[in-house]
């Protein structure tokens, strides 16, 4: 007989204009004075100025936080904490991409500790070191279809010093309500579009792959990625189709929900290269993913042969799923090798394998990994050589 712990999320309040609540939402947690966190490039962006407007009256006492970059650091959490602290506030709004709500949940999260943040990465039971009496409430609103960071207990942080990424972990970073509106998501460019959307595909792939019993996680991750398949595409083509901004918005909040499962070397190969050479998180996943999904084949085949049935594709096979993404990814504009992004004379195989390995994701690969794993696959990336 099995035995497991799971978790569900939120209060999630979806729709077109669904944005125009967030008064609504800030009342319903007694937030008056909250800290509006986004990143360092959409503090400029009509749809954040539009969003501020909603909470400039006299009931509400705002300041906003906007440096946080790309791929956030633990002085962007740190430097944001100390605005949160100085004024007094109450409450976190985190808005923007996985950047901007991983930095305000990590605020939210980090008022109320003394420890630094790093001493909550997500390892064993550290997580139970935290002051959980007085984390901040925590409200997200996603501006991309893809991290999921708004269902999610944990942010991803780049610690500078030693140039990895961590998962800081606790289950109040999950935020008590979430905003999803398509509205926010319809002037994302095409090929921003196209790499957050594989970025959700990865989350709710790599979770269903994951082992170990959790039939939740798995429902939510199949219908997660027959949505993904269903309208990323559209929504590249066509930015304004609002239904399907929506039902990318959906399948990325149900991509980190399912991932509690587990992740795997999709992940384990993204997060060193994001932190090293700075390319966006869900373009090196879409990357990443034909390579590893060839190298488990042999302890995944009878799963994708499930995906493949759940999507309807042509071909029920490991081989027919294969070719159905290389596909998908080439109608996207995804680039087929690692090369096409990040030149030879940037690529410090060996740190970057000796990473991959250390990552929290390594642990939940189907199949069990090697720092000679990880430099094959880092290899086939590079040349566009298959696992098979």
């Amino acid at each position: 007989m099995f035995k497991s712990t799971w978790n569900y999320p939120t209060t999630m309040m979806i729709g077109e204009n669904k944005i125009q609540d967030l008064k609504n939402a800030c009342q319903n947690l007694n937030i008056k004075k909250p800290l509006f966190v986004t990143d360092n490039v959409l503090v400029k962006n009509k749809i954040f100025l539009d969003t501020v407007k909603i909470l400039d009256n006299k009931k509400f006492e705002l300041k906003i936080f906007s440096n946080v970059v790309g791929n956030p650091t633990g002085k962007n959490v740190n430097d944001g904490v100390e605005i949160f602290k100085k004024n007094d506030c109450d409450g976190v709004i985190a808005f923007g991409g996985g950047s901007g709500l991983d930095v305000g949940k990590a605020i939210a999260f980090m008022s109320a500790q003394n420890l630094p943040i790093w001493d909550f990465e997500d390892i064993g039971d550290n997580w139970k070191k935290a002051n959980s009496e007085k984390i901040a409430p925590i409200i997200a609103i996603p501006t991309t279809a893809g991290t999921g960071s708004e269902t999610g207990r944990a942010s991803v942080i780049l610690n500078e010093n030693t140039g990895v990424k961590k998962i800081i972990f606790h289950p109040k970073f999950l935020p008590s309500i979430v905003i999803l509106d398509p509205i926010l998501t319809i002037n994302l460019p095409p090929e921003i579009t196209a790499s957050t959307g594989m970025d959700a595909f990865a989350h709710n792939l790599e979770a269903f792959c994951a082992p170990g019993y959790h039939p939740m996680a798995d429902g939510i991750a199949l219908e997660g990625m027959r949505l993904i398949n269903k309208w990323l595409l559209k929504a590249v083509i066509d930015g304004k189709n609002i239904e399907a901004r929506m039902n990318m918005l959906t399948a990325a909040s149900m991509g980190s929900t399912a991932f509690q499962k587990g992740l795997g070397a999709i992940h384990s190969l993204s997060h060193p290269v994001n932190a090293l050479n700075n390319i966006h998180h869900g373009l090196s996943n879409a990357i990443f993913m034909p390579y590893v999904l060839t190298f488990n084949k042999d302890v995944i085949e009878k799963k994708i042969i499930k995906i493949c049935q759940y999507l309807e594709l042509k071909k029920n096979s490991f081989d027919g799923f294969l070719e159905w993404l290389l596909d998908f990814r080439k109608k996207l504009k995804i680039p087929h090798k690692l090369s096409e992004i990040l030149d030879e004379k940037d690529f410090d195989i060996n740190r970057l394998s000796k990473m991959a390995l250390e990552d929290p994701s390594t642990n939940s690969n189907p199949k069990k990994l090697t720092e000679a794993d990880m430099k094959i696959m880092y290899q086939n990336s590079m040349s566009g050589k298959l696992f098979l």
